[in-house]
């Protein structure tokens, strides 16, 4: 019986547990939320156990720039020409060599101005005899052209071995920025996933540097109320029992350190005017002075009790 009852269980969390009922009920509402759309999520059992995998959206909330990787565990394609030795021809390299070696540029010294025009016509007409006879062929700048291109185009496929962040890779002078506040993305997870498993997958997403202890995940709603998620806690199924609709509530990645959590209660009074809270505050403050009254009064009192016992006391002891 007792494993029965485990079966129709399902962990949200650090001893935290939901009906499995319960939950397909939210999944399904989900994803008639997201029909037809990428965010619509799957479910499988194993061995008893409810699996829900999809896209989860995070929104970025973060006050201090992050870092991203310099190296991300790939080996650049090498853009030169193959050495010798390692399957290419030495008529190959050599050739290869003379295509990229850079054109040659000789200075001479200035036209002697003392030659005669006969001398002048006489050169000339050497040159165009010999123009003649050359043969056409590729220039260097043609050469130069097409190395270019070729280096651009290995440029971009090793840039498609790791992902973007909106479109930016490392380079020296933006590897360290702040992502825009409230942009979104999102990854690839599954309800048996923690908190500090999807930090590690969203970070490695974007081979991002920092440590995931410097992140953690908030659900915020529109009220105002802003709740952490614990480390042992599943994000993909805390954001289906909130529902798919993300203006009501959002899960954000922020700096733990850099914000606070806000309760039901207090969020309930964020977004009303500043006339209506401060009458809150001026009755709050009568509230609290009637109740100081009240305890100087019964400390008086019992002062005084006590003082007349001890006068008694006094009283018979001189009797």
């Amino acid at each position: 019986m007792a494993g029965e009852q485990d079966s129709e269980q399902v962990q949200i969390g650090e001893n935290k547990f939901i009906s499995k009922s319960v939950i397909l009920s939210h999944l399904k509402t989900y994803n008639l939320y997201y029909e037809g759309e990428a965010l619509q999520l799957r479910h499988r059992e194993e061995e008893g156990e409810l699996i829900i995998e999809g896209l989860l959206n995070i929104f970025w909330g973060l006050q201090r720039p992050i870092r991203l990787q310099m190296q991300d565990g790939k080996e650049p394609i090498r853009l030169g020409p193959s050495p010798e030795g390692h399957g290419t021809s030495p008529a190959e390299s050599e050739k290869d060599q003379i295509k990229l070696a850079p054109p040659t540029i000789e200075v001479t010294g200035p036209v002697d101005q003392s030659k005669d025009n006969n001398s002048e016509t006489a050169e000339e007409t050497g040159e165009e005899e010999e123009s003649a006879h050359l043969q056409r062929t590729r220039s260097d700048v043609g050469v130069r052209r097409l190395g270019g291109r070729t280096a651009l185009g290995n440029h971009r496929r090793i840039r498609r071995h790791r992902c973007s962040f909106n479109g930016h890779y490392y380079n020296h002078k933006t590897a360290i920025f702040t992502p825009a506040y409230g942009s979104v993305t999102n990854v690839r997870i599954n309800s048996s996933m923690t908190t500090v498993h999807v930090l590690r997958v969203l970070l490695n997403k974007f081979k991002i540097e920092n440590s995931p202890e410097e992140f953690s995940l908030f659900l915020l709603h529109t009220s105002g109320e802003r709740v952490q998620l614990k480390r042992d806690d599943h994000p993909l199924s805390v954001r289906v029992l909130q529902g798919p609709c993300e203006q009501v509530s959002k899960i954000f990645l922020m700096e733990p350190d850099q914000v606070e959590e806000i309760t039901y209660d207090v969020a309930q009074y964020i977004k009303l005017e500043m006339p209506v809270l401060q009458s809150f505050i001026n009755k709050l403050k009568e509230e609290e002075l009637r109740e100081m009254n009240k305890l100087k009064q019964r400390y008086s009192d019992m002062r005084s009790v006590i003082k007349k016992h001890m006068q008694s006391l006094a009283g018979e002891t001189v009797c």
